[in-house]
């Protein structure tokens, strides 16, 4: 299971706001790269695979490095891991869990579902994470003392629907074959023993999860810069994240996030068979 006491270990308050606002500013940074190439005539998508498509563009390398430079200039000691650019080696026992566009299938399809991921480590896992969507305007935030989502309409407060009998949940993933063949028919399961099962929100789904929209996410195949700054908002609004196991999940590959406990033992069960 994850610890629940994990993103109340907060570092001191001077260092808290250090970071959070360091986040702040590599958002605000990352939103420019991004709005400068979505739904751009220009957008031209490389492959990251020699046999099948796994798409990367100028966008996700420019949000990339306009988030490490902050770092470079605010925080110097911190590590950093990066989808596009690696990992970065630190000293002061922080690592940056960065993706500078998570969705770039849906962002080259002008589909405002994709999102920039910012979380923030210690030796234990996630602390402390950001789910921004640039196009909306909507930023998640969940660690260090805060679970709030800021957007146009104002600033409010993040927090998971409780009282949702697994046969009245909503259900979110990003692909429908979710892994490999024995990992949809697992995610199957849990799909016919809920309400409704929706597709496609990459990160956004587990935004919309913190906010008390949607009960449940279940993936596989995830990377690290996919998952870290989803588990600090969903902790921190409440709910629960850890693999089909009922592990730590911020290391990456199957995950399900639950807004309850109680949904979150239902939908493992299932998941195991």
């Amino acid at each position: 299971m994850t610890d629940p006491d994990r993103l109340r270990r907060a570092p001191d308050a001077d260092l808290a706001r250090a970071l959070r606002e360091t986040a702040a500013a590599m958002a605000d940074a990352a939103r420019a790269e991004t709005l400068r190439l979505f739904r751009s005539p220009a957008l031209a998508p490389d492959n990251k695979l020699a046999t099948g498509f796994d798409p990367v563009t100028e966008a996700d390398r420019a949000s990339e490095r306009a988030m490490r430079a902050i770092l470079a200039a605010r925080r110097p000691d911190d590590a950093i891991v990066g989808e596009e650019y690696g990992p970065t080696p630190g000293t002061s026992g922080l690592t940056w869990v960065l993706d500078p566009i998570d969705g770039t299938r849906a962002y080259l399809c002008g589909a405002p579902s994709w999102g920039v991921l910012i979380g923030v480590t210690d030796a234990k896992g996630p602390i402390y994470g950001i789910i921004d969507q640039p196009w909306t305007g909507e930023r998640f935030e969940g660690g260090l003392g805060t679970a709030a989502i800021a957007s146009p309409h104002g600033l409010a407060s993040l927090g998971v629907r409780r009282g949702v009998a697994l046969a009245q949940a909503t259900l979110m993933t990003t692909f429908p074959e979710v892994g490999t063949p024995e990992d949809g028919a697992a995610f199957r399961r849990v799909a016919g023993a809920v309400r409704l099962t929706r597709y496609g929100l990459d990160c956004y789904a587990y935004g919309l999860l913190a906010l008390g929209c949607v009960d449940l996410v279940i993936e596989a195949g995830l990377q690290p810069y996919d998952i870290v700054a989803p588990i600090a908002v969903v902790e921190a609004a409440g709910g629960i994240v850890t693999d089909w196991q009922g592990g730590p999940a911020h290391h990456g590959g199957r995950v399900i996030a639950a807004a309850t406990p109680e949904l979150h033992a239902a939908a493992l069960e299932l998941l195991a068979g």
